[in-house]
């Protein structure tokens, strides 16, 4: 077997993959595995496995869900997991892209409303929370719900019952909630850009999906998953990875984790002409870094510090894992600090 090549002997199916022993980039491949967690994840990384546990744990259930992680970690393909596991599950999956429609328009994506309700409502059009009735819906990107509009989400998760734009009738309505961000929506309620009784409403069981960096034994799983995804659909045949190519795919930091390493796969298959993958490696360039953000003045410097101790050790203070030990000071000083600062934990 050459030694500058990752030959695989059998045709690549949708989870089975081929052992071919250590490799100078530190992963093997699984003979005769069957890398299934539910719709499309595959990994067998203790940082994906903890975060399946959650969910499998959490799916027969009806509690709210919220899933955190990076663009382009799968958060929607776990909201479908959820969905596969419940008691719901022969009911509707409805999704929603909070982030993909203009702030005016949210309300009647997610409320209805009824024939003549405002200019140009020639129908009557039912919402998402009615759409989702008896089954799950799940709201993506939920940290882009503007403010205003936060409060009418939140009376329908406490009550379940609402009212189609231009209609006095209340309609009681029964889902499952699953929601997903890549943001920190703890900093957005520090910053009143959040509210923080939807936050702890939403916050019931939340999930985190690791980044694509934390699961570096999974690359070369997915990398093959992908090889034969799309060379059946292109109706090419790629036996052939060079060592060099998966190491340098293997250490690569992966900004847009999956999603990323997907497209450059696609790519690729498409620009091999034989049975050996030819990778641009060239198109693997970090993002340019974006400067920090900055303070006017030396006191708001300091609070923007304080607040990012303080919420990378989920406000501990005390103890050698506290927000003081990570600051260098003693914890009456930074007592002191947060209270001249006017920084106070948010309310739970």
């Amino acid at each position: 077997m050459a030694t500058n090549a990752v030959p695989i002997a059998v045709p690549i199916n949708d989870y089975q993959i081929l052992r071919i022993g250590q490799q100078p980039f530190g992963g093997e491949f699984i003979k005769g595995d069957w890398i299934r967690r539910g719709p499309e994840m595959i990994g067998e990384s203790l940082a994906l496995k903890s975060a399946l546990e959650h969910v499998d744990a959490v799916a027969p259930t009806d509690a709210t869900v919220l899933i955190l992680g990076e663009t382009g970690t799968g958060k929607e393909l776990i909201a479908r997991r959820i969905h596969n596991l419940s008691a719901r599950r022969d009911r509707a999956f409805v999704t929603f892209n909070c982030a993909s429609i203009p702030s005016g328009l949210l309300e009647n994506e997610l409320f209805g409303h009824e024939r003549g309700a405002f200019t140009g409502a020639f129908t009557r059009e039912i919402g998402r929370f009615e759409l989702a009735d008896q089954g799950t819906l799940f709201l993506d990107e939920v940290g882009d719900i503007p403010l205003e509009s936060q409060s009418k989400l939140l009376r329908v998760l406490q009550e379940r019952e609402m009212e189609r734009l231009g209609s006095a009738r209340t309609i009681r309505v029964n889902f499952r909630l699953v929601a997903a961000t890549n943001r920190d929506l703890t900093r957005m309620v520090t910053a009143g850009q959040f509210r923080s009784d939807l936050y702890y409403r939403l916050k019931v069981f939340p999930v985190r999906l690791p980044p694509l960096r934390e699961r570096q034994g999974d690359i070369s799983l997915l990398v093959w998953y992908f090889v034969g995804h799309y060379a059946r659909n292109m109706q090419k045949e790629i036996t052939t990875i060079p060592a060099e190519t998966m190491e340098a795919l293997t250490r690569y930091r992966w900004p847009g984790n999956i999603r990323e390493l997907q497209n450059l796969i696609e790519r690729a298959v498409i620009l091999s002409p034989d049975t050996t993958l030819r990778v641009p490696l060239a198109d693997l360039r970090p993002p340019p870094l974006r400067d920090p953000p900055t303070a006017a003045t030396l006191e708001e410097a300091e609070r923007m510090h304080i607040l990012q101790a303080l919420q990378d050790t989920d406000w501990v203070i005390g103890g050698p894992d506290g927000a003081a030990a990570r600051l260098g000071v003693r914890r009456t000083t930074l007592l002191y600090k947060m209270k001249r600062l006017g920084i106070f934990r948010p309310e739970n």
